[in-house]
C-alpha cells in the first residue's frame, strides 16, 4: 500500500491514489474496531502527542482512541491552557517537542497555516487535526469513507454541502477531496456565508435549498461557526433555519436514497431538524463518528510505516 507522504497536512497535497490507500486501510480498521478485542501493535514503541491549541472533544478523543488501539504511547497536551498563555512562540514549542522525540504529532490550531509551520520545525510525522479556516483533512477522509461505504463509490456522485461554507475548514477539505474523486459539488447557503470566488472552484453555488438539493446523492450539513463570525452574517437563527435548515420538506428535493451527514457538533433546530438527524434510514452521522477512528488509525499507520523506513527511524 503506497503512501509516500511525510505528514498529513491537508487534502490539497494528496493524489486520488493516496486518498484511496487511506480509505482502503481504514476499511480494515473498521473491521478491527468492531471486534471484541480492538487492539493491534502497529504503533508499539512509538509516541503520539496530541496538541490541541483549540478545544475539541470528538476529534481529540478519536485520535486518542486510534493511537491507543494501535499500541502507541499517547499523551494529550491541552495547549490553550499551558505555555502559549505564558508567551511561548510556536517555534519554541516545536523545539521543546523535538527534545521529547515524539514520533507522531497531532495538532489542532485556531490559525490557518500554523500546523504547516510546526511540521517544518519538528522531526516527526505531523497530522493536521484542523487549522483555522484552512483544512481538516481527516474529517474529509472520514466523510469520504462514510460516503463510499453507504453508496459503494465516491466517483460521479452529486454532493450538496450546505450552510456556513465561509468559515468551514471541513467544507474546504471536502471540496478538495470530492473534487479529486470527480464528484459533482454544490454549495448552498446565504451569500454572506459563501466565500467570494466560490463559483470559480469548479462547484455550483445556490442560495435556495430546493434548487441546490435537487436529485442530490449526499446532503452534508455544516455547523454555524459563530465563534469565527465577527459580524451579522445571518438575520437570526430562526430565519436561518427557515431558509437553510434541513427538514423533511427540504430533504424531499434530494434523491429518495440520499444520505444525510453532519461533522458535529450539531445545532438541532438551527442547521438540521432533530428527526432527520436521528433517522436511521437517512442519517449517517453516527457512522461518521465511527469512521473517524478507523481513518485516523489508517493515517497514523501509513505515516508510521514511512517513519520506520527511514534511516535510524528518524526524519532528517
Amino acid at each position: 500500500m503506497s503512501f509516500r507522504h511525510r505528514h498529513l497536512l491537508g487534502i490539497e497535497d494528496l493524489a486520488p491514489q493516496d486518498i484511496t490507500a487511506i480509505l482502503d486501510l481504514a476499511d480494515q480498521y473498521v473491521d478491527l474496531n468492531r471486534r471484541q478485542i480492538k487492539h493491534a501493535d502497529t504503533l508499539a514503541g512509538l509516541t503520539q502527542i496530541n496538541m490541541f491549541f483549540e478545544a475539541s472533544t470528538r476529534t481529540q478523543a478519536s485520535f486518542e482512541i486510534a493511537g491507543k488501539r494501535l499500541g502507541a504511547d499517547v499523551m494529550n497536551m491541552a495547549m490553550q491552557h499551558t505555555s502559549l498563555k505564558k508567551g511561548e512562540t510556536l517555534i519554541d514549542t516545536a523545539l521543546t517537542l523535538n527534545a521529547m522525540h515524539p514520533d507522531l504529532l497531532v495538532v489542532r490550531h485556531p490559525m490557518s497555516g500554523a500546523v504547516n509551520l510546526l511540521a517544518e520545525k519538528v522531526n516527526c510525522a505531523v497530522l493536521n487535526a484542523g487549522d483555522g479556516r484552512h483544512e481538516h483533512p481527516t474529517q474529509a477522509l472520514l466523510d469520504a469513507l462514510t460516503i463510499r461505504r453507504a453508496k459503494g463509490r465516491l466517483h460521479r456522485l452529486t454532493v450538496a454541502i450546505c450552510g456556513d461554507i465561509a468559515h468551514s475548514r471541513v467544507a474546504r477539505s471536502n471540496i478538495l477531496l470530492l473534487g479529486k474523486m470527480e464528484s459533482r459539488l454544490r454549495l448552498i447557503g446565504p451569500p454572506t456565508l459563501i466565500p467570494a470566488g466560490a463559483a470559480e472552484w469548479g462547484v455550483e453555488v445556490y442560495d435556495d435549498m430546493g434548487q441546490g438539493l435537487a436529485d442530490a446523492d449526499v446532503v452534508m450539513m455544516l455547523r454555524l461557526q459563530k465563534e469565527r463570525m465577527d459580524g451579522g452574517f445571518i438575520p437570526s437563527e430562526r430565519e436561518y433555519y427557515h431558509r437553510f435548515g434541513l427538514d423533511a420538506e427540504a430533504l424531499g428535493h434530494a434523491k429518495p436514497d440520499a444520505i444525510v451527514m453532519h461533522p458535529g457538533p450539531m445545532n438541532r433546530g438551527v442547521e438540521i431538524d432533530g428527526t432527520i438527524a436521528d433517522d436511521i434510514n437517512r442519517s449517517v452521522i453516527q457512522d461518521q463518528v465511527e469512521m473517524g477512528v478507523a481513518v485516523r488509525m489508517a493515517a497514523m499507520d501509513l505515516l508510521a510505516r514511512n517513519l520506520k523506513a527511514r534511516p535510524e527511524g528518524v526524519y532528517a
